[in-house]
């Protein structure tokens, strides 16, 4: 596992590997839950693990799986003092260092402050369509609105200028991707590990800054922050500002993507427009049939038996979320998107401790956007074209997605 890899899903399995398998996984999922729910992979020497009953009890039990790599056989840290820093954010962190670093900024994500949010919000949307919907009858939904929109929130949040945001999807979209089909392994790592090494310094010169002049934005509340009297590390602070970052921005435009894709599908578009209750039950669902996070990866703390397969103390394991949110066991019709499906409860934001931190912000945002989008346009369609998957071997998505529409 590199170090610029802390999630350990640098390699696609085999099976997805090819563009069409990535855009569409689920059938491959479906195999494994029926053929080999819990299997090795010598390959990427790691165990997959499919059905949904499954990937909840891993999710959910902190002592016997960890999320912290430093519990893998054979790890190694990482040199340098930046070199590892992802290591010590909250996302790779167990109990109860885990709790007391998410208790930092759990309030600042918790539903009540984010809903004061939503004017915000909703005039950085609006200003959004007014430049983009002016340009003709179609857009590029990811580039033009979906990214830019998350982005300026979590900026605004962090407090990082406006001018800097730009550089921000180039770093974001760096940390999550895979290597690229000409790019060999060592390429690969030298390239992020450079991305990783301009971010720290970029944000190492904010937490400077902010430690001189605190303002009311995030970084000041982490170089400000005590746990049991003591500061967080330095490495603590910026890996929460790395995380922040990606989560916030990353997610939430495959979220409101995702959820045009599946609209589009079963045609439900138009009657979506205009009922905000009928969308936030439709976005659960997105959640659930094309979950913006696909896999997540654990340590097993100790041999643990499971359909017949022995995973051993120190193994690696991925958690196939995007699986377990197709289990036919869990979800009627489950390859079917129902946008009124309820109860729904899915795996799109994880489960138990590591339940995603900002899971109400990406709720509020994509809500938000496609509420005004759609009470905006109609008649929207999704032209013929080659999708082509994000480059990541757990977050799901994809680079582009031309719409059409009529003006309202």
């Amino acid at each position: 596992m590199s170090s610029s890899d802390p999630q350990g899903l640098q390699a696609f399995p085999d099976e997805l590997s090819e563009r069409e398998a990535w855009l569409e996984p689920f059938d491959w999922y479906r195999e494994m839950r029926e053929r080999a729910p819990v299997r090795y992979d010598p390959t990427r020497k790691v165990w997959d693990v499919f059905r949904y009953d499954d990937v909840k009890e891993m999710l959910d039990d902190d002592e016997r799986f960890s999320v912290s790599p430093r519990n893998a056989s054979g790890f190694q840290e990482p040199e340098g003092e930046e070199a590892g820093v992802m290591l010590d954010t909250m996302l790779l962190q167990d109990p109860p260092r885990h709790d007391e670093l998410r208790g930092v900024v759990d309030e600042e994500f918790s539903p009540r402050t984010i809903r004061e949010l939503e004017p915000r919000i909703r005039e950085l949307t609006t200003e959004l369509l007014d430049d983009i919907l002016d340009n003709g009858d179609e857009i590029d939904l990811v580039s033009e609105f979906a990214y830019p929109l998350p982005v300026i929130v979590i900026a605004e949040l962090l407090g990082v200028p406006t001018e800097d945001r730009e550089q921000f999807k180039t770093w974001s979209d760096a940390i999550v991707s895979a290597a690229s089909e000409d790019e060999s392994g060592a390429e690969f790592v030298e390239r992020q590990e450079e991305m990783r090494q301009e971010m720290a310094f970029y944000f190492i010169q904010l937490m400077e800054d902010r430690r001189e002049n605190p303002q009311d934005d995030l970084i000041s509340t982490l170089v400000t922050a005590e746990i049991d009297g003591e500061p967080l590390t330095h490495r603590e602070i910026l890996g929460t500002c790395i995380l922040l970052l990606v989560a916030g921005n990353i997610t939430t435009t495959n979220l409101i993507t995702n959820a045009m894709r599946s609209f589009d599908e079963v045609d439900a578009v138009d009657e979506l427009a205009g009922d905000d209750r009928a969308l936030t039950t439709a976005i659960e669902e997105v959640l659930r049939y094309r979950s913006p996070v696909q896999a997540m990866t654990r340590v097993a703390m100790e041999d643990v038996t499971m359909h017949g397969e022995t995973i051993e103390e120190g193994d690696q394991i991925v958690v196939w979320l995007g699986s377990g949110n197709r289990d036919e066991r869990q979800f009627d019709d489950a390859d079917e998107f129902r946008p009124d499906r309820t109860p729904n409860q899915h795996f799109g934001f994880g489960y138990g401790t590591h339940y995603c931190l900002g899971a109400p912000l990406a709720r509020l945002e994509a809500k938000v956007a496609l509420s005004e989008l759609l009470s905006r346009v109609s008649n929207v369609t999704i032209p013929e074209t080659t999708l082509e998957p994000t480059r990541s071997s757990f977050i799901y998505g994809v680079e582009s997605l031309p719409i059409r529409f009529d003006r309202e």
